[in-house]
């Protein structure tokens, strides 16, 4: 049986699948989903790095930048006030610092990065409940 076939079924329905979930998605849940798959990079780069394959890792690498790039570009400066700025800068930090990882082969980089965007992450999850928390007490 040739094995190429059902993988290549498997990544064509995860392309379906992920393009389904992005055209459906809440301007929300699509922050939340750029931030999962910045976190899914950098976990693969680090595998990458512990194996010595160097390009996978340098390609892991620059993919998360670049999804960490555009959480910052979708960031209002102007509307967003001290929060926004400080979201601007510390998405700046991240990605010198994905690029010091990358350069210097240090899986600690990657770990420091991944836990300032999972705390980020984990803030934002928490967003509709606090939305609607507040409808509540508006209600009441």
């Amino acid at each position: 049986m040739n094995m190429a076939k059902p993988h290549s079924a498997v990544q064509q329905y995860n392309k379906v699948s992920v393009s389904s979930g992005v055209e459906s998605a809440s301007p929300h849940r699509l922050i939340q989903m750029l931030m999962l798959g910045a976190l899914e990079k950098i976990h693969t780069a680090k595998g990458h790095m512990a194996r010595g394959e160097v390009s996978a890792k340098g390609g892991n690498i620059s993919w998360a930048i670049s999804i960490i790039d555009g959480l910052r570009a979708s960031l209002d400066l102007n509307s967003g006030g001290e929060i926004a700025q400080n979201l601007d800068d510390l998405y700046d930090y991240m990605t010198r610092r994905l690029a010091r990882a990358n350069i210097e082969d240090d899986a600690d980089i990657l770990d420091e990065v991944a836990s300032l965007l999972s705390s980020i992450k984990l803030s934002w999850d928490e967003v509709p409940t606090r939305i609607e928390q507040q409808k509540q007490i508006q209600e009441n």
